[in-house]
């Protein structure tokens, strides 16, 4: 039998920590075979963990933090001695499998691209989401903020990127990808998506996923993509519209309910259900985004992620771990260059839908 994941837990990262931090990483040593590296504060963290204690949870202590307002790059190179640093390191020595930080998303795409370093063949990492389907299924968005400015051949990668996260961790045999776009013509978008549209147009019935041309919002959602692409400044946005979006229902369902007695009575035959999509709907479940397309599991979590989110973010890190998520990614990007590089002009496989 194979021994426990190992991960690293960056415990002064989030906006709340370390409490959720050490809640979370105690709850998920206690309920699953793992263990976690706790780096941080040392002192602060025993105090917080007040004797409690557990032979696959561990400290490891770290002197510095990178603050959300720090400037990325500079602050992993100058703060060699920050938690989030410090799980890195750990993870490129070997000493863990993987990373988890709910600090500043900038700082962990630089640890990932100076310390874990990319995959080969890989132009840059993306943040990969998880959106809730009409179908009951999931869609694979990403980038969802670390490139705000990418190349078409970037997006055309993505698209290899979050097909092989759909295959390997949704069990998606051929994901159906898309290019995020204002419409579903060819003509609409713009000179990046037209680009990258006509690269991935090109690889035909040779590639791992099925591309089906330009998706819109909405198609986040319908069930008809099982991949979207898209730069990372667009999909920030779209990221952050949705996840304010369904606070407002949840607020404005709420206030509802409250307001009626009537109401009420039905809302509290209807828990099993409301508590049922809240679960499809609320981040904390996921407990974080992976960073795809470094050499190694870092997952990225939510600035305000609570004790579950971090629980749920280690279980999710030890999933991709154990799921060899890494190495099929590196496999795809090797048998898909030669099909991404097809020179313009060379025959073209699925055309847009509509």
């Amino acid at each position: 039998m194979p021994p426990p994941v190992r991960i690293a837990v960056d415990a002064m990262g989030g906006d709340e920590a370390p409490l959720p931090e050490v809640e979370g990483s105690l709850a998920a040593v206690e309920d699953r075979e793992l263990e976690v590296i706790l780096v941080g504060d040392e002192p602060r963290l025993r105090e917080l963990l007040g004797g409690r204690s557990h032979p696959r949870l561990t400290l490891r202590h770290a002197s510095q933090v990178i603050a959300m307002d720090d400037p990325p790059s500079a602050a992993v190179k100058s703060k060699k001695d920050s938690s989030m640093r410090v799980c890195f390191d750990l993870a490129r020595r070997g000493e863990a499998q993987a990373v988890l930080s709910a600090g500043n998303s900038g700082a962990m795409m630089a640890c990932g691209l100076f310390v874990m370093k990319r995959l080969p063949g890989v132009e840059r990492p993306g943040i990969l989401t998880i959106a809730p389907t009409a179908d009951g299924s999931q869609c694979v968005a990403l980038d969802v903020g670390a490139n705000t400015a990418v190349k078409p051949s970037t997006l055309a990668q993505f698209a290899v990127l979050g097909a092989t996260y759909a295959r390997t961790i949704l069990g998606k045999e051929r994901p159906r990808v898309g290019v995020l776009s204002n419409g579903e013509e060819e003509s609409k978008g713009t000179d990046l998506t037209r680009e990258a549209h006509r690269i991935l147009r090109g690889v035909g019935d040779a590639a791992d996923f099925v591309y089906s041309g330009y998706a819109e919002g909405r198609d986040f959602f319908t069930g008809e993509f099982d991949v979207v692409v898209t730069d990372g400044f667009t999909g920030n946005i779209a990221l952050k519209t949705f996840e304010g979006g369904m606070r407002m229902i949840f607020a404005l369902l709420r206030a509802e309910v409250e307001a009626s007695s009537r109401a009420k009575i039905g809302a509290l035959l209807m828990k099993p259900a409301f508590d049922a999509l809240k679960r499809r709907m609320e981040p904390d479940e996921f407990g974080g985004a992976p960073l795809l397309g470094v050499d190694g599991v870092a997952i990225i979590g939510h600035g305000k992620s609570s004790a579950r989110a971090i629980k749920n973010g280690i279980f999710t890190a030890d999933r991709f771990v154990a799921a060899r998520l890494a190495p099929a990614i590196a496999e795809a990007i090797a048998r898909h260059r030669p099909l991404l590089e097809r020179p313009a002009g060379e025959p073209s496989g699925a055309a847009v839908r509509g």
